[in-house]
């Protein structure tokens, strides 16, 4: 499994059993990781970090604030930071497009959530605006 560079991850989803699973994995794979339930904790953890955050990996649909409206309000206070969003819904996908952010659907398997990120943290481009789409059934490589 490819590890991590000791990057800081800031998790998001309110199915506490997938927050948890993630926050696992990546910690695991040698990623320092922070975790909200929400995207209004995340936002107040984010204020509260004055360490740098290099990946926001939020889910795309949760109550009061979406990954995507995350991203955006997150990035408007730290412009490096990348966004990668998952859904296990169908409309996931196409909501991702919109902004060219990265996208995993769930289910997740670990070892490409770690190679997803690693590739989204060291790629140039590819969670900004127009960059490239990642979809875990396509192959990447």
């Amino acid at each position: 499994m490819l590890k991590g560079k000791r990057e800081t991850i800031l998790v998001v989803d309110n199915d506490e059993t997938v927050l948890d699973s993630v926050v696992l994995i990546l910690e695991r794979a040698n990623f320092l990781v922070l975790s909200a339930h929400s995207g209004a904790e995340a936002v107040e953890l984010a204020k509260g970090t004055e360490a740098r955050i290099d990946l926001l990996l939020s889910d795309v649909d949760m109550p009061s604030m979406s990954g995507p409206d995350l991203g955006q309000t997150l990035k408007k206070a730290r412009p490096s930071l990348r966004v990668m969003l998952m859904s296990g819904g169908t409309d996931g996908n196409l909501l991702v497009l919109n902004y060219g952010w990265a996208f995993i659907q769930k289910p997740l398997v670990s070892e490409k959530l770690v190679q997803m990120i690693t590739e989204v943290l060291h790629v140039p481009d590819r969670s900004q605006s127009g960059g490239q789409e990642f979809e875990s059934h396509k192959d990447t490589r």
